[in-house]
């Protein structure tokens, strides 16, 4: 037998003559590995959830004209191509021109519906959103001050881009409630409004879902006003802010709890090697006498606590995941993306921690005299 071999089974062999104190000192180290690897787990996953979940409260970056001249749909169009795909939730283009409903005036809004529903996910639109050219959706305002329903005819009227007088009648295939200025228009597809007008790729604004925040929307931001002729990005400050502020706590929440556990974890295996340690006296004492140096018995009780910081640390990364997918689950209704890298890092934290818990027992156990101990005092 190898002397690698014999020390592992002598390790073992302690560990199993112990199984009630090593178990505590195990389920501790366990549990604190646990902790560490759920709560980095959520940490590093969050961003995106919250990116996600943030995007429900609407657009964080704004495309507007950098000049006096109308914003083109060819300059929005080249500003999507450069926003990574992977991180673009939606971008929906607003035209506004001024209409007529029996003689009021009201603001129409031209725009894409399939991203308004990715962008604005928040509308609270009773009916649909118009299928067909010839469908409008009203905001709670507009179909209140006239007077509409969903189902309803309505006749807009107006002057196009050559001043000539255009009325044409549409389908109310919805009212949209959100309890700001969007219940104020109406609202149709772009292309039926430009065909009214007579004019085309013309825009007032371009509203962008993007799952960035902070720095990276800023950065996002810059890369689009130096790359993108005529645009002027600009990104919904109150969003990003909240965004950040948001993380920046969880971050501090997760730094906390992490050290607290952690300190815990080694009060509780120190504990539990000083009561072995007082427990095998007489062992080391007999080791001793017949020629164990302090090196080998520091080797002894250091193998059996790394081993059982490994043993647990490969524990936590198990439950870690399972205790990081359930908050996931419940609080954002997502499952969590498995992080490798905490794998090895989990592990190393818990054998260095159980190293260090075990320092103190160990220098206790060097420091047993045999002589008083095989006199039984």
């Amino acid at each position: 037998m190898t002397r690698q071999r014999m020390y592992f089974k002598m390790i073992t062999s302690s560990l199993m003559r112990r199984r009630s104190r090593m178990l505590v000192a195990l389920l501790a180290v366990a549990i604190g590995s646990t902790i560490l690897s759920g709560l980095v787990t959520i940490y590093y996953d969050v961003p995106r959830q919250m990116a996600q979940e943030f995007r429900s409260y609407g657009a964080n970056l704004l495309l507007v004209s950098a000049d006096t001249n109308p914003l083109k749909r060819e300059s929005v169009n080249h500003a999507r191509s450069i926003i990574p795909g992977g991180k673009l939730v939606g971008l929906t283009p607003f035209r506004y021109e001024t209409v007529k409903i029996n003689n009021q005036p009201f603001m129409a809004a031209g725009t894409d519906f399939e991203q308004v529903q990715k962008t604005s996910p928040y509308w609270l639109v009773s009916g649909s959103y118009p299928q067909k050219e010839d469908e409008v959706l009203l905001g709670q305002t507009v179909a209140s001050a006239v007077a509409l329903s969903t189902g309803s005819k309505v006749s807009l009227n107006g002057l196009d881009s050559e001043g000539k007088a255009f009325s044409q009648s549409f389908t109310v295939s919805g009212i949209v409630q959100t309890g700001g200025s969007e219940e104020e228009c109406l609202y149709m597809n772009l292309e039926k409004l430009e065909s009214l007008m007579k004019n085309s790729g013309i825009l007032d604004v371009a509203e962008c879902s993007v799952s960035l925040s902070g720095k990276e929307l800023e950065n996002l931001a810059g890369t689009l006003s130096l790359n993108v002729e005529g645009v002027n990005p600009k990104p919904v400050k109150r969003l990003a802010k909240s965004e950040g502020t948001v993380l920046k706590k969880l971050q501090s929440l997760v730094y906390i709890v992490t050290l607290v556990v952690l300190i815990l974890t080694m009060v509780c295996v120190a504990t539990t090697m000083m009561a072995v340690v007082a427990e095998r006296r007489q062992e080391i004492g007999l080791k001793k006498s017949l020629g164990a140096s302090n090196q080998s018995i520091v080797g002894e009780f250091l193998g059996e606590g790394l081993f059982l910081g490994a043993l647990g640390g490969i524990l936590g990364v198990i439950l870690g995941f399972a205790f990081a997918q359930a908050v996931s689950v419940n609080v954002f209704a997502r499952s969590i993306s498995f992080q490798p890298l905490l794998v090895p890092v989990t592990i190393v934290v818990s054998v260095l921690v159980t190293g260090l818990a075990c320092l103190l027992p160990v220098r206790s156990a060097t420091e047993v005299d045999p002589a008083l101990v095989l006199k039984g005092e």
